[in-house]
């Protein structure tokens, strides 16, 4: 039976608190979080699907776990603003984690919200990338593109932030699945603070299977939304971002979303 763990650990990597379960774990840290800390995630074996909440006013996101240990760092300072006020605070904090259930794999979902994704190699999926984030600020990172956070009529600190392209016509955001998926559906969200905001007009979606598809868009708020016949990719990239004539320069992605289902083999009750 697959045990996971969850573990506090400071900058040094000292465990502060530790918890081990059978499939679920609930860990209680009774501290204030220090600048270096980490949350640590620990399973028996990689290639674990798992349902995380690290921060209880933070929803909680089905991940697929790649290493047999995880980490979350805390953030802190500029880290922090893409963050609720209230999230990280204090000196209590309720950490949870567990393995997914057929039922949650075998569903349609959003596949690549992840509103613990960070920088870096994670070891847990999905995961968002950008070959540019404006001046290299938190509010501007690529992971704000898939952390859930729909608010776009502003720009800068929680919940405004957004992936910001620093104005280069080459920007490109690759969204990384770690594992085959079943597309079928691509929804974008754009930030809209009209008249601060440009918009795009067109985007180009290439598929890790050499598929590609234009996506037209329009200045709207609201998610656009493009369906597909399904497509197994382990991993996608928006680029060549077209923006509409106007005098703004700013045109900026709130949310991507992937639409479909995990491609899992028939004798676990789910048809791939």
């Amino acid at each position: 039976m697959e045990t996971i763990k969850l573990k506090v650990l400071d900058q040094a990597g000292h465990t502060l608190m530790t918890c081990p379960g059978s499939q679920e774990v609930s860990l209680v840290y009774t501290g204030a979080y220090q600048p270096g800390d980490r949350i640590a995630l620990e399973i028996d074996h990689p290639g674990q699907f798992c349902v995380i909440q690290l921060e209880d006013t933070m929803l909680p996101a089905l991940v697929y776990v790649v290493k047999r240990e995880i980490n979350f760092h805390i953030p802190f300072g500029e880290q922090a603003i893409t963050y609720s006020p209230k999230s990280f605070q204090g000196s209590r904090h309720l950490i949870r984690a567990r393995l997914a259930s057929p039922e949650e794999l075998a569903a349609r979902r959003n596949l690549a919200f992840n509103c613990y994704d960070q920088h870096g190699d994670t070891g847990f999926y999905p995961h968002a990338s950008a070959n540019v984030e404006t001046r290299g600020e938190a509010v501007f990172a690529a992971r704000n593109a898939i952390d859930g956070i729909f608010e776009n009529t502003a720009h800068g600190e929680y919940p405004y932030q957004s992936w910001g392209i620093n104005r280069d016509p080459n920007a490109a955001l690759t969204l990384d699945f770690g594992r085959e998926v079943l597309l079928d559906e691509l929804r974008i969200t754009e930030r809209a603070d009209f008249p601060h905001d440009n918009y795009w007009v067109q985007a180009t979606v290439t598929f890790s299977d050499g598929s590609q598809m234009e996506l037209p868009l329009v200045k709207s708020a609201k998610p656009q939304c493009f369906s597909f016949a399904p497509r197994r990719v382990r991993s996608l990239v928006l680029s060549q971002l077209i923006q509409a004539e106007g005098p703004s320069p700013f045109p900026a992605l709130t949310q991507i979303e992937a639409w479909g289902r995990e491609c899992l083999p028939e004798k676990e009750g789910v048809q791939a």
